[in-house]
């Protein structure tokens, strides 16, 4: 491999313990500019990041960098350097919602527009298409959704809501449904709820309001990325209120995602909510055994590879928790096989793969890190899930946490009551036997915990 392979090998390491914002931030247009036997130099966009990947990422860096080489890399430097080069580009767009903060649909100066090339002029990117959409049981119907939508836009399934964990697919759904409009209206707009919040914030500035509106209630499809983020936004679900009543009133079609259902997002109006419910509420859950396969053996045969079905079996059993794992696992297989010219066996696989694997992933995640992620996903504060109050909206939250840590660490319940709070241990017991046997009956509180796993073990929090 030459230094822009190995460089993007890392990278796309690097990206699967990090948030999407975290990774775009710190690593988009960096590259390896010197390889020298031990000494590697890598070229960095300001001096604020230089200083940021020094102090912050200098370890996983290096330690990425001895995986992928296989050798001891003694001397890491940064240096500020203005190269651009394609194959940072192509591991940044490897993340499945990555264009979200780059692009923006342009009106004069309310909305302004910095897109990868392989952005189209909607906001789309050309990469996701139906046609290489991978259908298993956990996403045929809202596959069939979505092509219910191409075939009646505007008639059917107005709006469309999906909604589902991290890397499952969503955004391909979404923008392989603008992508295959674009054939038959040059009246679409993808964006996300956070640039929608922010053109809005914009308008109100410039006192461009009335071109903020013509931008977003002059189209044929709207396609919003994460709607759950407009929650607690109160002028921003204000506006699209009465944007959503227009488009809809219009016949124009609406497609919508988020991480949850609609009734569970925290902070949002119950006028929303009966909106987003009034059409069409369709999940995207995790890929079982044989979907994950196909996958694998796709995204092998697109690079030109082809892997023994042992090698490909171990990696669908213990990439579990979504599609962009098993890209990135897949990468780090290629990209160490290559630069050590060996095939892959499941012995190699199962060492390059050592930190990925659901059971290493597990000894990582504390009671405290499970209380944490409960309580952002819920919109609350920790001290309040650990505190003696016995508000209502604390009690559900409180439990899941007690059952998260007890399916997913194995805790005692001695234990874990200390964790909440200094609670006794039938009170954590309790609260364990209750959740169990909700989510057994509730689908709405089953994929609120398969959401909140989601989160723990894609390291977004």
């Amino acid at each position: 491999m030459d230094k822009e392979q190995i460089w993007q090998a890392v990278l796309g390491e690097v990206e699967i313990g990090l948030s999407r914002v975290n990774f775009i931030t710190w690593f988009k247009d960096t590259f390896i500019s010197v390889f020298e036997n031990d000494k590697i130099v890598i070229g960095v966009p300001s001096e604020f990041v230089k200083k940021w990947l020094e102090n912050k990422f200098y370890k996983i860096i290096k330690s990425s960098l001895e995986k992928i080489t296989g050798q001891k890399i003694n001397e890491i430097f940064y240096q500020v350097e203005f190269r651009k080069p394609e194959i940072v580009k192509a591991s940044i767009s490897s993340n499945d919602e990555e264009n979200k903060t780059n692009k923006e649909i342009k009106k004069d100066d309310v909305i302004r527009t910095s897109e990868p090339s392989n952005i189209n002029r909607f906001g789309l990117n050309s990469k996701y298409l139906f046609e290489n959409f991978i259908v298993g049981k956990a996403n045929e119907l809202a596959h069939a959704a979505c092509r219910a939508v191409i075939n009646n836009p505007g008639k059917v399934y107005n709006p469309l809501f999906i909604y589902g964990g991290v890397g499952l697919g969503k955004t391909h759904l979404l923008q392989a449904i603008g992508n295959e409009l674009s054939n038959h209206t040059n009246k679409i707009l993808y964006t996300t709820s956070e640039n929608f919040t922010n053109n809005y914030v914009q308008s109100i500035k410039t006192g461009r309001g009335k071109d903020f509106k013509s931008v977003y209630r002059n189209v044929d499809l709207l396609l919003i990325d994460d709607v759950q983020f407009m929650g607690g936004k109160d002028g921003t679900q204000e506006e699209f209120f009465h944007t959503f009543n227009e488009l809809h009133q219009s016949n124009k079609q609406i497609v919508m995602t988020s991480d949850r259902p609609p009734k569970s997002i925290p902070a949002i109006e119950n006028r929303l909510i009966s909106r987003f419910e009034s059409g069409m509420v369709v999940d995207v859950g995790k890929p079982d055994i044989e979907t994950k396969m196909a996958i694998l053996e796709k995204k092998a045969v697109e690079r030109g590879y082809s892997f023994d079905r042992e090698v490909l079996v171990y990696v669908a059993n213990n990439i579990q928790n979504n599609i962009r794992e098993l890209e990135g696992a897949l990468n780090k297989i290629v990209a160490y096989h290559e630069f050590n010219n060996a095939a892959p066996s499941v012995k190699s696989v199962k060492e390059i793969l050592s930190d990925l694997t659901i059971e290493s992933r597990s000894k990582s995640i504390s009671p405290k890190d499970i209380i944490e992620i409960v309580a952002k996903f819920y919109n609350i504060s920790s001290k309040e899930i650990t505190s003696n109050s016995r508000r209502q909206e604390l009690v559900v939250p409180r439990q899941i946490a007690v059952y998260l840590i007890r399916e997913e660490l194995n805790t005692s319940y001695p234990t874990i009551g200390n964790e909440l709070g200094g609670r006794d241990h039938t009170t954590a017991m309790h609260a364990y036997n209750k959740i169990s046997e909700q989510k057994e009956k509730n689908e709405r509180l089953n994929q609120e915990i398969n959401s909140i796993k989601q989160l723990f073990y894609s390291s977004i929090y």
